[in-house]
C-alpha cells in the first residue's frame, strides 16, 4: 500500500495521530528531506510513546522520481507499506510525488491519503478574502517574460472570474522584485503575505503594495492576492 501523508508545515504538534502510527509502521518512507523525517519520527516517538519500526528513509525529491520508480512499484507489489512525505504539507503539491501515484492509478495499485495541514489553505482563512473561487499557482515563475506573461493572464482571469483568489508560493529572495512587478503593472490587486505560518515567528502581513515591497522577508511565503 501506497500511503500518501501531509506532514504538519511548522509547528510538529499538528501532526495527528493517524499520521504518526502510520509513517511508525511503514516498511519505507519516502522524503523529500531526509532530516526531515528524522525529525518528524523523532517528535513521534516523544509526542505518541509510538515505536518506531520503520528504518528505512529513502530520499525522493524530483530529481530521483524517475530513477527510483521501478524498484518502488516493485515493493509495492509484493506488499511493502510505503509512506510518501515532502518536507513539509502535503506530497505532490509543488513537491514530488505525482509521477509515483500516477504509476499506481495506472497499475490498480492501492492509494490511501492521509490529509493533514495545507499552506495555500491555512494562508486562505488568514487573508481574509472569500476562498469560495480560488486558484493555486505553485511557485511563480522567475523569468520577468514569465512573470508579466501570468500576471496578463491573472488579470484577464479577473475579467471572467471577479471574485478569484490567488495563492502561490514565493521564495524570500525573490518576492520584492514579484512584488515590483505586479506594482508596475497597476493589477489593483488586494495582497496579503503569509511567513512562517504555524512557526515560531509566524507573520501575516497586508497593506498597500508601495509598503509590502519596501519590507525585508525570510522563511517559506505564501502569498494571496485578490
Amino acid at each position: 500500500m501506497l500511503f500518501i501523508i501531509a506532514t504538519p508545515i511548522g509547528n510538529l504538534d499538528d501532526l495527528s495521530i493517524r499520521q504518526a502510527k502510520t509513517l511508525a509502521a511503514s516498511d519505507i518512507i519516502l522524503a523529500e528531506d531526509t532530516r526531515s523525517a528524522k525529525t518528524l519520527l523523532d517528535a513521534i516517538k516523544k509526542r505518541f510513546n509510538l515505536t518506531v519500526t520503520c528504518s528505512t528513509v529513502w530520499s525522493y525529491y524530483k530529481e530521483k522520481e524517475f530513477q527510483k520508480l521501478p524498484e518502488i512499484i516493485d515493493l509495492l507489489k509484493e506488499g511493502k507499506n510505503i509512506s510518501l512525505i515532502s518536507e513539509a504539507g502535503t506530497p505532490l503539491v509543488s513537491d514530488p510525488g505525482y509521477l509515483l501515484v500516477k504509476s499506481c492509478v495506472q497499475r490498480n495499485l492501492p492509494i490511501t491519503v492521509i490529509p493533514g495541514p495545507s499552506a495555500i489553505t491555512t494562508a486562505l482563512v488568514y487573508s481574509g478574502f472569500n476562498p469560495q473561487e480560488h486558484m493555486f499557482l505553485g511557485f511563480f515563475p522567475r523569468k520577468e517574460s514569465q512573470i508579466k506573461l501570468l500576471i496578463e493572464k491573472l488579470k484577464k482571469i479577473k475579467t471572467i472570474f471577479p471574485d478569484m483568489v490567488f495563492v502561490f508560493y514565493e521564495s524570500p529572495l525573490r518576492i520584492n522584485q514579484t512584488l515590483h512587478y505586479i506594482n508596475i503593472m497597476k493589477c489593483n490587486f488586494e495582497i496579503v503575505i503569509c511567513r512562517e505560518m504555524t512557526k515560531k515567528f509566524e507573520e501575516i502581513v497586508r497593506g498597500p503594495i508601495d509598503e509590502l515591497i519596501e519590507r525585508d522577508y525570510k522563511g517559506e511565503i505564501t502569498v494571496v492576492i485578490k
